[in-house]
């Protein structure tokens, strides 16, 4: 019997069953791993989805949804991947949870209990500090804030740029915006080039108060960033200073610079997928959708496992690309040996310039190797 045959035989129930094990197996790694520094004054939890493209005509819940591909929205057939991440200022993002969703399912969907499941794996790997969960626009919903808060932690969400945002935008003096420098200049997907600098100021939001008993009052943290003048070339010159703004809303407990700054580094969920996909989710095997959403969870076991073997390693590998990781310390090239019924002795390569890391992770893992007889 083969793995994908073995997943086949899986119900949705086996499937929620397999989310929980993830979950647990992720506390006890982070008990026995330095995982996750830092976890005890401040942790982040990024949740987000991403469409996967399938082929086959059989693949169940396979659907067109949207999905960016080089900076443009496009339709691709598929199966959504919803996936949250755990990360602190110091460690690598590992996965807290996944859900499989059929691929046109509206990004909210199930998004508040999925948060909520996600800060309680996020409390059981040890993050007893403050936790913030960041979101981009797809889940600026009452009910996910809701779900977030009930939990015991912040919030930091895209707001959407609606009416009531704009109004409150533009109802900001000019004296409250503060200047901001990038030490790191952003990639600006709508202009096609790089920002090193912008302004930033907030203002109190009281959001979703047309539902009854939803209301919730915030911050809104606004960046405006000057637009450019695309005729200056030609000698028309701007009569008055245009700006594309970028609105947060959030309770979150730090002051307006790392606040902004800290929704930002959202975008760091966006390694997990990339590592995802040129690792274990580089395609959906089965035809089956409860298979494949037993694939995306030992996808996202696999990786927490990995970044646990990092993490033992050394400080390098600890916040290293899963790639480099497969790399180094697992696609070895080492010979195995066994003399009768004994031991199996691995023999690493001579001078290899990473067995001072693989041997940190080795006695980890295992204890100090046997002396040679």
């Amino acid at each position: 019997m083969t793995w994908t045959s073995f997943l086949r035989a899986f119900t949705w129930g086996n499937v929620r069953q397999a989310e929980k094990a993830q979950r647990l197996f992720l506390a006890e790694l982070a008990r026995r791993s330095p995982l996750l520094p830092g976890k005890d004054v401040l942790a982040f939890i990024d949740i987000d989805s991403m469409q996967k493209r399938v082929y086959g005509h059989k693949k169940q819940g396979a659907a067109f949804g949207h999905t960016k591909i080089q900076g443009k929205s496009v339709l691709v057939r598929g199966l959504n991947a919803l996936a949250a991440a755990i990360s602190t200022p110091l460690a690598a993002p590992v996965i807290a949870a996944t859900r499989l969703r059929g691929g046109n399912a509206n990004s909210a969907r199930g998004a508040a209990s999925f948060a909520a499941e996600s800060v309680s794996a996020a409390r059981a790997a040890g993050c007893t500090g403050k936790i913030v969960v960041r979101m981009d626009s797809a889940y600026y919903a009452a009910t996910v804030i809701a779900a977030i808060r009930r939990a015991g932690a912040f919030f930091s969400v895209t707001a959407k740029m609606d009416r009531k945002i704009r109004a409150a935008i533009g109802a900001i003096p000019q004296t409250a915006w503060t200047a901001i420098k990038y030490p790191q200049a952003i990639w600006d997907e709508e202009q096609d080039r790089w920002i090193s600098d912008a302004e930033v100021a907030e203002v109190p939001y009281t959001a979703f108060a047309s539902k009854k008993g939803q209301a919730v009052t915030a911050r809104l943290l606004v960046r405006r960033v000057r637009d450019l003048n695309k005729k200056a070339a030609a000698g028309q010159d701007e009569l008055f200073a245009v700006y594309r703004y970028h609105a947060v809303f959030t309770d979150s407990p730090f002051e307006l610079l790392q606040a902004e700054g800290q929704h930002r580094d959202h975008a760091v969920v966006e390694q997990v997928f990339a590592g995802l996909t040129c690792g274990p989710l580089a395609h959906l095997p089965s035809g089956s959708f409860p298979a494949n959403a037993a694939w995306l969870t030992c996808a996202a076991i696999a990786h927490n496992l990995m970044r646990a073997a990092g993490a033992l390693a050394s400080l390098a590998y600890a916040r290293a690309r899963g790639a480099t990781i497969r790399r180094d310390l697992i696609a070895v090239a080492a010979r195995t040996a066994r003399s009768g019924r004994g031991h199996i002795t691995l023999h690493l390569p001579e001078g290899w310039h990473r067995e001072h890391e693989w041997m940190n992770l080795f006695e980890a893992a295992c204890g100090p190797p046997a002396a040679a007889a």
